[in-house]
């Protein structure tokens, strides 16, 4: 298989694209796939490199949109080189990584591609249309309320404590806790750096555990629950200086210490919420367990991360699928869907 892997991205979660690349790297087999990377840099420009570092230097390049070639152009000394792709592994997270715009290109290109869908990818990338499809799934949800652009907020209307959050923002840059209607504001323009549409919704009371998915259709494959134990405040994923040697006020439990009818609930919860939202390949679907028992979704990505300490690789490892297998899998399912 001729694999074209893109990564970086002109976004926030830049950096951690790098690194899931690089974990990817380890584990992807190259004595059965030949490997193309392709580096998009914080300024959108598309490089064809050697591999995923920090800064990576390459030869101008851009996905071919000519049904009649599926693959890259290489642009050489004035002229373009052809190089032909079986699969594109988009290794990409946040704003046009998984919000259905590298997708649409993807479509338009023809090639086969890993992950969710242009309608998947978006609908996941939105909280507040997530939770609106989730419901209509019989799926319980955070109550929520949404303020678009310069749209004013009434803070009396709201039961403290809520989470403020950019509706179409990755990882949770961008996100507050607020304890009361002074701080609301304040939230809402920070939410608002990140996205024009900003969520406030309930803070749910429970255990923070999330589900990996892997699979198309009716074939699915879960991976073991995990279980986010906080030493204080909120799980901010991402914003540590240094993710790599833990999180400064969370630690990650896999199995969750959760009894096995809870485990079994989130796991067909997992699967119900991922089938709802049209989701293949892959996903996170990250929950909230109750005190009583119950399950209410948080968020669902669509592209997770897969550095050497995100959450996904780790749950899937833990139910006996490591890295490399997952990739083969992944690139396998992306070649039966169209």
């Amino acid at each position: 298989m001729r694999i074209g892997i893109l990564f970086g991205g002109a976004c926030e979660e830049h950096p951690v694209s790098v690194k899931s690349a690089k974990e990817v790297a380890k584990h992807l087999d190259t004595e059965k796939h030949e490997v193309f990377w392709i580096g998009i840099t914080q300024s959108g420009a598309w490089r064809l490199c050697d591999g995923p570092e920090p800064e990576w230097e390459g030869r101008p390049v851009v996905l071919s949109l000519d049904s009649g070639f599926r693959g890259l152009l290489v642009l050489d000394e004035g002229r373009y080189e052809e190089i032909g792709l079986d699969v594109v592994l988009p290794v990409l997270h946040g704003k046009l990584g998984e919000d259905g715009a590298v997708q649409g290109l993807l479509e338009l290109s023809g090639i086969p591609y890993v992950g969710c869908d242009v309608q998947s990818s978006a609908l996941c990338m939105d909280k507040s249309l997530t939770y609106l499809v989730a419901a209509g799934a019989g799926v319980a949800t955070p109550t929520f309320a949404t303020v678009l652009a310069h749209e004013d907020v009434d803070p009396g209307r709201f039961t403290y404590p809520v989470f403020v959050k950019p509706a179409r923002s990755g990882s949770s840059f961008g996100v507050s806790k607020v304890s009361g209607a002074d701080e609301l504001r304040s939230a809402v323009e920070i939410a608002r750096q990140y996205d024009s549409k900003v969520l406030i919704e309930e803070a749910v009371a429970g255990h923070e555990i999330g589900c990996a998915v892997l699979g198309n259709d009716a074939d699915l494959v879960v991976g073991e629950v995990d279980q986010v134990a906080l030493s204080h405040g909120f799980f901010r994923i991402h914003q540590e200086s240094e993710p790599e040697s833990g999180s400064e006020n969370a630690t990650f439990i896999v199995p969750a210490e959760i009894p096995a009818r809870s485990r079994a609930l989130v796991q067909e919860t997992a699967k119900v919420v991922y089938r709802a939202l049209g989701c293949r390949g892959l996903s996170r679907v990250d929950m909230f367990l109750k005190d009583d028992g119950t399950v209410v979704l948080n968020e669902v990505n669509t592209l997770p991360g897969l550095t050497s300490y995100s959450r996904y690789p780790r749950m899937m490892a833990a139910a006996g699928l490591p890295l490399g297998e997952v990739i083969d899998r992944l690139v396998a399912l992306a070649g039966t869907v169209r």
